[in-house]
């Protein structure tokens, strides 16, 4: 990784007790403003953020192990992606390229069928949310097979509207009263090793689940395949070996689009531009957001071009679909990406996290497993003894961290894993800093 410069000091400062009197105030003022619906992880408020720290109201410096959720994987701040937005905005902030077109957006999609798997010939569009991407992921699948069904997997998670809630599995808070949901949508059992009978490889895992998609819906009806190759909010689930590359030789027997939902494992974030690399694998559809723009507001869908090119002009798209601003941000963080070795970054990030949660492991029996790949890393809790989920162990280590300034998110079906999602930028020594403090959270709350 070439030297990074930051512009703030990368180091964890409290000078106030967390949430701090300016944060609290914005508190008071959010509950008269803010829809009680929209949560917060933490209670403090940003400021300022860059590297791997955010700077709350208070003045409090802390280390940011969460990324905005995968997003700011150059950081908050890269000074290529601001620059790059001040230098697009002053030109001009939409045209709607359905309307009038520019460059950048046609960049983007050059850029992404490079960096996706596979060498064959690809097409993509822009769109704004995670969401939004795989909505328009099925809807291709859909019409160009001229089926209707869905497979996704338990402990899945693609979204908020009404077809990707239907796609997710946990119901509280995403799914509850929200309904009725989208039909024709299947849920199918995931690899996940550390609960999975013993022994259970990834092919056989893998067959179980083809076994009941053959019974209960026949291929003949099944449009697509949808999951994340690790799975997200679910509990950064990794599935055993051979499970995902059975799945993709089933579909591709079958005429079954494969839909590899990267919106939080794609853009360095896992060791690999992608997590389907490590696996071997190549979608017939990527779905992609969270990283791919430094914090901007984008997503896209690549995938073969025969199957994108089906779809009729005016099918897809969007008002804000590949904003320019956004799309200038993007470029700028693939820039960033590509001269800093971000997947070489992340790596690194996970040899040296990984060593020290293991290790952790072997002396704390709460802990089930220590989980992931890269910079995308989880420690799964257990009542001690047993495979039991413990989400209250899980949330008070989360909320003992953050009395440390240190931002943690917790995440799984069962809310029991602490998931690791520090931007790739971060230092060895703020990395170190925020690791110390885990541990000691870990074993204050065990």
């Amino acid at each position: 990784m070439s030297t990074i410069e930051y512009r703030l000091p990368q180091k964890r400062v409290l000078v106030t007790p967390l949430p701090g009197p300016k944060s609290a105030e914005l508190t008071a003022r959010r509950r008269a403003a803010v829809a009680a619906g929209v949560g917060s992880s933490v209670p403090v408020y940003a400021a300022d953020a860059d590297g791997g720290v955010i700077v709350d109201v208070d003045g409090n410096s802390l280390i940011d192990m969460g990324s905005g959720i995968a997003v700011t994987n150059v950081g908050a701040s890269d000074p290529k992606v601001a620059a790059a937005v001040a230098e697009q905005a002053g030109r001009f902030t939409h045209t709607c390229f359905m309307v009038t077109p520019y460059e950048s957006y046609i960049q983007v999609a050059e850029e992404l069928a490079a960096l996706t798997p596979g060498d064959h010939e690809k097409r993509t569009v822009l769109f704004n949310s995670g969401a939004e991407a795989v909505e328009n992921a099925i809807k291709v699948a859909r019409l160009a097979t001229g089926r209707d069904a869905v497979v996704a997997f338990d402990h899945a998670y693609h979204g908020r509207t009404n077809l990707t809630m239907a796609l997710t599995a946990k119901s509280m808070p995403y799914k509850t009263n929200f309904g009725p949901f989208a039909p024709e949508i299947y849920r199918m059992p995931m690899s996940y090793p550390f609960r999975d009978q013993p022994g259970l490889t990834g092919e056989q895992a893998a067959r179980r689940a083809i076994t009941q998609i053959e019974k209960q819906i026949g291929a003949e009806s099944l449009a697509a395949i949808i999951i994340e190759p690790i799975q997200g909010e679910g509990g950064f689930i990794v599935p055993a070996e051979g499970f995902l590359p059975t799945l993709v030789e089933w579909a591709r027997e079958n005429d079954v689009v494969f839909i590899a939902d990267e919106v939080q494992s794609g853009f360095a974030r896992t060791g690999d531009w992608f997590a389907s690399d490590a696996e071997g694998i190549v979608p017939d559809i990527v779905t992609m957001a969270k990283g791919i723009a430094g914090g901007m507001p984008l997503s896209a869908i690549t995938g073969r071009a025969d199957l994108l090119d089906k779809v009729h002009p005016g099918g897809l798209g969007g008002t804000y679909g590949g904003n320019p601003v956004a799309c200038a941000a993007a470029l700028a963080a693939i820039d960033t990406m590509r001269e800093n070795d971000l997947p070489a970054r992340a790596r690194h990030i996970g040899e040296v996290a990984t060593t020290r949660l293991r290790a952790l492991a072997d002396e704390v029996p709460a802990i089930g497993e220590v989980r992931g790949r890269g910079a995308m890393l989880a420690v799964e809790f257990v009542k001690p003894g047993t495979d039991e989920p413990d989400a209250a162990v899980t949330k008070d280590i989360a909320a003992r961290a953050l009395e440390q300034g240190v931002i943690l998110l917790t995440c799984g079906t069962y809310g029991n894993v602490i998931r690791l999602l520090p931007p790739l930028v971060i230092g060895d020594e703020l990395l170190d800093d925020a690791l110390t403090v885990i541990e000691g959270a870990i074993r204050a709350a065990v």
